[in-house]
């Protein structure tokens, strides 16, 4: 037995591996590492697929980026990743994911060459973008013509952003920095007409009832920032009524920032108005059955006279998704047919966030069908003498680029526009950036060219380059009223009328608080101004703007006198016929409103004074003067005030209130006054 066992042992000892078994032994150890590694990789993208799927992208992506730590060759974690960039607002860093994942297997996806175009596309690299878009499109069904058509869109808006990218405008796009915007979403902003006030949407910290969406962000809330020597300062929340607990966004501001407009989601998006009360904003209030509907209004534009807007509405009848409708005030203020602008201006596609300037002839808008680098670009249009638009042209790159480009407003002068965008550079999700836009004289031009769509046998034109300036310069008129005496200031009536056709083209009234009136006057006019407060007389001004005038700005402040004895005021807008007597017509909305102050003051007795220039005799300037002082006597007589109530006198030249040297003071020289003499 003993020799048995000793025998066993004998053989264990001497046991020998094959070469055989010791290659596969040595496969083993080798395989372990392997195993484990597929494991690692099986199980990171697992984690990073579930995001994916679930649309999570912003937390797929460093998922992703953790599966390529381990393989870097990984074509599926590749395009996803590239794909979930191009989710995000950091769409351009998708790029080289998708470049890799086309290099490693061309056939992961049957869209990457779709979505390597797009990568290509918003990074502007339009040559490379054209072929990976041309390739997508040969794979697809001839019959497939909807994606065949949204190809061609791609290919076209590469064609075009190629032209634009070598051809750029000299303007500078500049973030408007921290003290504006925050690593959240801010957008959509609008402006006076004077760069005083900047009006937006934000989605931070701080909204109206504090709460979160269905999307854990904040509520949109509106927010208001002044200007002061040329910086923004810190944006306020503009509070209740305009904010409420659900979302809340500006889309537009009137000229001189009396009214704000907003968008609501009520009744699948309408749009409200605001208007600024002396200390506070009013209730917002819809606009009305032709403008608001049961269909999707999202954006407006008001003119400078209040008379008109410009809004978008997916409603029927229209040529696309999105068009841009206007509208006019009736005599009762309510806001009249919505009529469509018509397919110069709309297409297919979606047209958004008009902004008429305060020149009234000039329209800028975003449109996905006109022709664009990709996504929204922004177009200008300008009114026609027959009442049609222009052909929309491109504002050009950099101030278009291959993403969406939306929401652009343009100071009076032309000189500074405003657009929230998404960009690298930015501090969140959107920002608000200021574009100092180029001058018209340094613009490139870019002929039109031809494009033929592989979709259809038609051929589309390119847009030209935009120059970026007004049909006419416009001119604000900006102040303060006050009390002449004690100086306290008055929330009075502005009143501009329009001296040739005798109306009332527009009426604001200066702040409550501060005493502040903005006005602006599209050229090619003459306009009466007059301040009007209750118990004062009223004060007039004359400006007459050719339509060839340059933009300028012009600071009058207004002092109101009290209805009392020995007060005296200009008649600015009392005009005569060249070297005679007689009465123009433009003179009707002054002398009318002389008249009602008679008529409200009934006991009040006034002296018309006649002056003029010194051209001419004394003796002759003299009956001159008197007899068109005593024209304005006869006018009310003829309206039915006393004649013992009125008096008249004409003083020539002997008056002066200015030299007689220049032709300003020569003007201001020849006027017509009335003198409050009894009570």
């Amino acid at each position: 037995m003993g020799s048995t066992i000793s025998r066993q042992k004998n053989n264990n000892c001497n046991y020998k591996l094959t070469p055989d078994m010791k290659k596969a032994i040595v496969a083993l150890f080798l395989l372990i590492p392997f195993i484990v590694f597929s494991q690692n990789i099986k199980k990171a993208l697992k984690n990073a697929n579930s995001f994916y799927d679930q649309k999570l992208y912003l937390d797929a992506i460093p998922a992703y980026l953790e599966v390529l730590k381990i393989d870097n060759t990984s074509a599926e974690a590749n395009y996803k990743l590239g794909v979930s960039y191009l989710r995000t607002i950091h769409k351009i860093k998708g790029l080289p994911y998708l470049e890799k994942a086309y290099k490693v297997n061309p056939a992961i996806a049957p869209d990457l060459d779709f979505e390597l175009g797009r990568a290509y596309q918003l990074n502007h690299k339009f040559d490379e973008a054209l072929e990976a878009f041309k390739r997508y499109r040969h794979k697809l069904d001839p019959k497939n013509l909807e994606e065949i058509k949204k190809i061609d869109r791609r290919i076209f808006e590469c064609e075009n952003g190629s032209i634009y990218v070598k051809n750029p405008v000299k303007a500078v796009v500049k973030n408007m920095g921290s003290v504006v915007n925050t690593k959240y979403a801010d957008f959509a902003p609008v402006i006076t007409a004077d760069e005083s006030m900047l009006v937006f949407t934000s989605r931070r910290p701080g909204s109206t009832g504090g709460n979160l969406d269905e999307n854990q962000e904040h509520y949109e809330d509106i927010y208001v920032s002044m200007s002061k020597n040329g910086e923004w300062l810190p944006p306020q929340n503009i509070g209740k009524p305009i904010n409420t607990e659900g979302h809340d966004a500006s889309v537009a501001l009137s000229p001189e920032g009396g009214q704000i407009f907003l968008y609501k989601d009520d009744n699948n998006g309408d749009i409200f108005v605001s208007k600024f009360e002396g200390i506070e904003w009013s209730k917002p209030e819809g606009l009305g059955k032709n403008v608001d509907t049961k269909h999707w209004e999202t954006s407006v534009s008001i003119t400078a006279d209040g008379k008109m807007i410009y809004f978008t509405s997916n409603r029927d009848g229209g040529y696309g998704d999105l068009d841009i409708y206007m509208s006019k005030k009736d005599k009762k203020g309510k806001w009249g047919e919505a009529v469509n602008l018509g397919k110069v201006v709309n297409t297919e596609y979606p047209e958004d966030s008009p902004f008429i300037h305060p020149d009234g002839k000039t329209l800028y808008f975003s449109s996905r069908g006109h022709a664009g680098m990709g996504d929204y670009d922004i177009f200008k249009t300008t009114l026609q003498p027959d009442g049609t638009w222009s052909q929309p042209e491109n504002l050009g790159y950099p101030i278009n680029t291959a993403d969406d480009d939306i929401y652009f407003v343009l100071s009076a002068d032309n000189k500074h526009g405003y657009y929230s965008s998404q960009r690298e550079d930015g501090f969140g999700e959107k920002d608000l950036y200021m574009i100092s836009m180029p001058k018209p004289e340094v613009l490139a031009s870019v002929e039109s060219k031809d494009v033929k769509l592989a979709s259809k046998d038609t051929k589309k034109k390119i847009a030209p380059i935009a120059k970026v300036e007004s049909f006419n310069p416009v001119t604000i008129l900006k102040g303060t009223v006050r009390d002449e005496l004690t100086k306290d200031v008055l929330e009075a009536d502005v009143v501009i009328i329009d001296n040739e056709k005798n109306e009332v083209i527009s009426e604001i009234k200066s702040n409550k608080t501060t005493g502040a009136y903005l006005v602006v006057l599209p050229s090619g006019k003459n306009y009466g101004i007059r301040v009007q407060h209750p118990s004062y007389l009223f004060h007039s001004e004359n400006f007459d703007i050719p339509s060839s005038t340059s933009y300028q700005e012009i600071v009058k402040d207004v002092n109101l006198k009290k209805v009392a004895v020995g007060t005296k005021i200009v008649l600015r807008n009392i005009f005569f016929d060249f070297d005679k007597a007689t009465l123009r017509p433009e003179s009707s909305a002054e002398l009318e409103k002389l008249d009602q102050v008679l008529v409200e003051n009934p006991t009040i007795k006034i002296e018309i004074l006649g002056h003029t220039d010194n051209k001419g005799t004394a003796e002759y300037n003299k009956d001159l003067s008197e007899r068109r002082a005593k024209a304005v006597v006869d006018y009310l007589i003829g309206k039915g005030i006393k004649a013992e109530r009125l008096k008249y006198a004409g003083y020539g030249f002997e008056q002066p209130i200015a030299t007689n040297d220049t032709d300003e003071g020569r003007q201001l020289n020849r006027r017509t006054e009335f003198e409050i003499t009894g009570n």
